[in-house]
């Protein structure tokens, strides 16, 4: 894990979560239960260490988050300034929920926060016409201040982000 990142623009919450899936809940719980601010990212931090733990964070790009979130978020875990890290994997972003279905990368990139899309194994990014079978689960990550989207190659020349929505657990079948 890199260093923490301290700014007034975000806090990051720890309630002992073990896997992606259920930081995911989390996340969702607290925008479902929270009146969180437009153009915030939730994010997910992996943590290493004695006890590994996935962290999540509230953010804003440009301005200060509402000084009672601190509070209303410590119902959730224990609450600390700054970003853990700052490879965050995105959840929440803004034009996240528009990302369903099937369409365009120029459509994904214009109609969320994403900045660009990257597909694995190539050098190139994907064509602006390209499809994307978004599997209603897109997760970027922040790369160099940038909001990346990892994608994979898929049936009939389409794309879909690398993560998938239901991933098989390791060892599953023994």
């Amino acid at each position: 894990m890199g260093p923490a990142v301290v700014t007034p623009y975000a806090l990051t919450v720890d309630a002992g979560i073990r896997d992606l899936p259920g930081a995911d809940h989390l996340l969702h719980r607290m925008a479902a239960e929270l009146a969180l601010p437009d153009g915030l990212f939730g994010c997910t931090h992996l943590v290493r260490g004695e006890r590994p733990h996935v962290e999540v964070s509230l953010s804003l790009p440009s301005r200060p988050l509402p000084d009672t979130l601190r509070e209303r978020l410590a119902g959730y875990g224990a609450v600390t300034p700054g970003l853990p890290d700052a490879w965050g994997r995105a959840v929440l972003y803004p034009g996240a929920s528009a990302l369903t279905g099937t369409m365009t990368v120029a459509d994904l990139l214009a109609g969320s926060a994403i900045d660009r899309v990257t597909v694995l194994g190539t050098p190139e990014p994907p064509g602006p016409g390209t499809r994307m079978v978004t599997r209603d689960h897109v997760r970027p990550q922040w790369q160099r201040d940038e909001l990346v989207l990892a994608a994979t190659p898929a049936l009939g020349g389409t794309l879909v982000p690398f993560e998938a929505p239901d991933p098989t657990p390791c060892c599953a079948d023994h």
